[in-house]
């Protein structure tokens, strides 16, 4: 156990004071063994980022300037008062662990297993008075501490959605969601795919609205369904409606213009029975090799891949049908990527909505006239969304938003918008629309 909290302390140290995200830190440790071990490391990374301040805002009642520990021992205090809080572990056992991470800890500075241990002891006797979730009486200061989000974002929630619906969304984004597959359509059928999970002893549902989705109540099958590697690939649901949303069909040349990892791309190939034409277009040549490996994994062969600045490329008029899913703030996917709320600052949407202009403008310069649309962006903000669409209909006239002809994506359109949420529709959050260039 010590083992693991040490591995656990070091994660933190990396994601919480040095950036790296949580994902490819994990990925990054050394094997664990033991299975349990393992679920323990990840629960505790994962628990400790999506809590973080709230943990601080408890340790703050016993420590005048917790930040002034090092990163050492204030993340192992955090990880320590994450398993008070959240984790059935018996209270014992969390001190001593933090005690002995303490005393063996890899690194030149002294540590402090006295305090530690004081600070923790405290805190346990003082729980049942602080409880939990927190009594604060300001509504946006209680969903800030209680839930770990930064209060300008909470702010705003509360301003579009009231207090109890901002409390349900960052409530949801601290659920642990659930592994999501999309079936390649192109190989087998979903019944199939779930009936060979089935065998396998993996718990697997056909996903509430998208056709190909498949959900795995386990976040740690995906080990044990990498034999099936080429028949899935992981994607959320709302994800995959997005493709459902262009809807493109057999024989058109379609372009992709932000396409890594994949997903979306080799969705529309799938929709399009993997004839006629799709250019992926990505501009970071860091995230090239997964997106070809993630097209060559499902036997894609409609795809051509570009290294290119979509707003720099030149092929006026030549698409059938585009897909834009810009880069963006994230705030629609904090669920899975926890660190996200900590990083972004309010300022940030302006320059993210000012970079999706004008990946929108370049984009649809490549458009046939007729042709169709779809902007999209994992984002719950309006000035990423809603704000971006109409600043472009302002200046671009020849083109207009239209509905989706797909009954299974009304549940989630208005005013032509498509909209999802984690605490409404159980996915990620994402917003899109539909646009078409006038004849």
């Amino acid at each position: 156990m010590p083992a693991v909290r040490l591995l656990a302390v070091t994660c933190l140290i990396d994601i919480l004071d040095k950036a790296a995200k949580p994902k490819q830190t994990l990925d990054a440790v050394p094997a664990v063994a033991d299975e349990r071990d393992r679920a323990l490391l990840r629960e505790i990374v994962y628990g400790v980022t999506r809590y973080r301040d709230t943990l601080d805002w408890v340790l703050g009642h016993f420590l005048k300037q917790p930040s002034r520990l090092g990163p050492f021992t204030l993340n192992n205090l955090r990880a320590a008062v994450y398993q008070i809080f959240f984790m059935r572990v018996p209270d014992w056992a969390a001190v001593n662990e933090a005690v002995e991470a303490e005393k063996n800890r890899d690194s030149g500075a002294a540590g402090k297993p006295g305090l530690v241990n004081g600070v923790l002891r405290n805190i346990i006797r003082q729980r049942d008075h602080l409880g939990f979730p927190f009594k604060i009486k300001d509504p946006v200061s209680s969903i800030t501490v209680n839930t770990s989000h930064p209060r300008w974002l909470v702010r705003r929630w509360v301003s579009r959605f009231g207090v109890d619906e901002a409390s349900a969304l960052a409530g949801a984004n601290n659920a642990i969601a659930p592994l999501t597959i999309r079936v390649n359509t192109l190989k087998t059928t979903r019944d199939e795919l779930i009936r060979r999970l089935s065998e396998r002893g993996i718990a697997a549902t056909a996903a509430s609205y998208s056709p190909d989705g498949i959900l795995l109540s386990d976040v740690r099958s995906y080990d044990a369904i990498s034999f099936l590697r080429g028949f899935f690939i992981v994607q959320d649901e709302a994800s995959q409606l997005v493709s459902f949303l262009l809807s493109p069909a057999r024989g058109e040349r379609v372009l992709d213009a932000c396409a890594a990892p994949g997903g979306k791309t080799t969705h529309l190939a799938q929709i399009m029975g993997d004839s006629g034409e799709i250019v992926a277009v990505e501009a970071d040549a860091r995230r090239i090799p997964r997106l070809t490996d993630n097209i060559t994994a499902l036997g894609i062969s409609s795809v051509r891949v570009v290294h290119a600045d979509i707003t720099e490329t030149r092929d006026p008029g030549s698409f059938d049908r585009i897909l834009v899913d810009a880069p963006c703030s994230a705030f629609g996917v904090i669920r899975r990527n926890p660190d996200i709320k900590y990083r972004r600052r309010e300022e940030d949407l302006k320059a993210f909505a000012s970079k999706q202009s004008d990946i929108l403008k370049a984009a649809s310069r490549l458009l046939r006239p007729g042709g169709t649309m779809v902007y999209s962006v994992c984002s719950t903000e309006p000035e990423e969304g809603e704000e971006v669409v109409s600043g472009f209909l302002k200046t671009e006239r020849e083109f207009r938003i239209i509905d989706t002809e797909a009954l299974f994506l009304k549940n989630f359109t208005g005013g032509g918008f498509f909209r999802t949420y984690p605490h409404r529709h159980a996915m990620d959050g994402f917003f899109g629309v539909k646009l078409c260039r006038k004849k």
